[in-house]
Parts: C-alpha cells; structure tokens; sequence
C-alpha cells in the first residue's frame, strides 16, 4: 500500500467539508475507516435521510410510492431515483424508498403477461437484466432480500446468465457476445442479494459475471486488444445504465479485492484522471439539469462544474480496494 499523498489528504479534507451527509458517511466508513458505531458516524448517519438530496429525490412522491411516470421513466421514474437513494445510504427500512419499491416490484414482477413474453433465442434470454440488477440491488439494500418477489429477480437473472458470464438483450440470433451495459449492474445485484442471503449459487453467478469483465480487462477486447468503445474510459456520475471503467471497478470492489493483474491498467486509467486540485472532474454527462427540455432530465442536480463528489469519492475507494490508498488519520 503506497503511502499518504498530499492530494489524498487534500481530497478527504474535501469531502469531508460536503454539505451532503452521504458523501461524509461514506468518507468515514470507507476510506478513513471510522467504526460504524462511533458517535461520529452515527451522527451523520442519522442526517442522511433528511439530507437535501434525499428529499429532492423523493420529491413529488405519490399515495402509491410512485412518481407520476412509469417507474422506467429516465431520469425521473422510481427506478432511478431508488438507485440514488440506496447509493446514498438511506437505511434499510426506509419507508420511502419502499413505498417507491413496490411500483418497481409490480413493475418487475407483477405482469405475468410480460415476464412470458422474455424472448430466448438460439438457447439465450434477451433481456435488458440491469432493469432487475438495479431493483435486486436495491431491494437487498432496505433490507427486503426476503421477499418472494426479490427472490425472483435474484433467480431470474442467474438462470437468464449467458455462457460467457453476463446478460444481453439483443436479439439478434447471431449475437452471442454479453454486453458491458446489460452485465454490470447484474453484478451489483448478485453481489448484494449474495451479502444478505449467504446463497452460494448467486455468488458463483456474480463471480462468472466479474470474470466476463476481467477477461476484458474491464475496457478491452479480447481478440485484438483494442478500447471497445472510448466513452468507457471517461468518468460519469450518476452513470444510470451506462458503463464506465470506473463504475465497473466499483462494482467489482463490492465483491472482491482490486488485487487481479487485469485490473492494473484500469486503475492507472482512473488514478490518472485526477486533476490538479486533488480530485475528480466528470468527463461527461448523461443528464440534464432540472427545468432543461431534454429527454434526459434529472430531478437532482449532481453539478457539471469543477469537481464531483460522489465521482471523488467513488475514485478513491476504488484505489482504497485496490491498495492505492493509504488510510488518512
């Protein structure tokens, strides 16, 4: 492990200055490894449901959980807006967030009609699964893992897992390569309903799936060596469905250690990426802000000038996984 950098210590004195409580939770327990139980942690942790952006997103919020829209609605719908609040660590049990799940889960499960109507073609499922990663992800996360209907996603994506470890939705019979997009969030979904249950058979599905991406190490093809596509190798937040090597590290370091050689060249790709100041610019943005006429509008304004925090901060604990980052006292 290197050790302390000036722009380390810069970067935590930074984050830790947030006026989000999230960003300074996040800070103490993942980078600072501050126990859980200190009074320091559990007093911000106790700001984070009344936090400015948690209540910005559960804005507009419906007797039935909903939002208005369909829960698929970007960026608005119920699907999204749950994957920012479990991101942001509301706790489990958060009334919200669940009365928000069971659109999604009604959504996803609740038509029998359109679960039948999942095509399989020459032997694989074409299905978008990051649609089920996202709500399996965040159901584990309030602490629902035990619902029938959580167990269905959980099963569902394992058994529509293709051969080479991830999930496409083209269906083209020729197709027979996963996609980066599709597969990813898969992965945060196994891996987190695995966190909760201890279910074996999830865990060996996120680990083929992990595999997929290391095969690649996490930007490159297999056959020539080649970037696959160069927006990977920009950084985003929030990345929604879209993939990013530094949304692809995260999610691996939710599963295992950044310690696989083929990860190497994906960590001096994002360490790289610091700026001058210590910290993380995004290099893109895939919304719009609020009051924009755009297809793409957010309710939440994550900033698109200078530094980005939660981007900062997902940076750094990539490099703490991965044995780049020292703890700063």
């Amino acid at each position: 492990m290197k050790g302390v950098t000036v722009s380390d210590e810069r970067a935590i004195r930074w984050l830790l200055s947030s006026r989000d409580p999230s960003v300074r939770y996040f800070t103490h327990t993942d980078l600072l490894g501050t126990p859980a139980e200190s009074e320091t942690v559990q007093a911000v942790k106790r700001q984070i449901p009344c936090s400015g952006r948690v209540g910005i997103l559960l804005g507009g919020q419906l007797p039935d959980g909903g939002f208005g829209v369909h829960p698929y609605q970007k960026w608005i719908g119920a699907h999204w807006r749950l994957v920012s609040l479990v991101e942001l660590g509301v706790p489990a049990g958060f009334e919200p967030a669940l009365r928000a799940v069971e659109q999604e889960l009604a959504w996803l499960t609740g038509d029998q009609h359109r679960r039948h109507a999942i095509r399989v073609i020459e032997g694989r499922t074409r299905r978008c699964a990051s649609q089920e990663g996202n709500a399996l992800a965040v159901c584990c996360r309030l602490g629902m893992a035990g619902d029938w209907r959580v167990q269905v996603l959980a099963h569902s994506l394992a058994d529509w897992q293709w051969p080479d470890g991830g999930w496409n939705c083209d269906k083209n019979p020729t197709a027979h390569h996963s996609s980066f997009h599709e597969s990813l969030i898969p992965l945060w979904g196994l891996t987190e309903y695995h966190r909760v249950s201890g279910d074996l058979t999830m865990l060996a599905a996120a680990r083929r799936a992990a595999e997929f991406f290391l095969r690649h190490r996490l930007f490159r093809r297999e056959t020539t060596g080649e970037v696959i596509h160069p927006t990977w190798t920009h950084l985003h937040y929030p990345p929604y469905w879209h993939y990013d090597v530094l949304a692809g590290l995260l999610v691996l370091s939710r599963l295992m250690p950044l310690t696989d050689p083929r990860m190497a060249e994906a960590l001096d790709l994002v360490e790289g990426k610091r700026r001058a100041d210590g910290l993380w610019h995004p290099e893109g943005y895939y919304w719009a802000p609020p009051g924009r006429k755009s297809a793409n509008v957010e309710v939440l304004d994550w900033g698109r000038r200078g530094p980005n925090d939660v981007l900062t901060l997902n940076a750094l604990r990539v490099l703490k996984a991965a044995g780049r980052l020292a703890v700063v006292s």
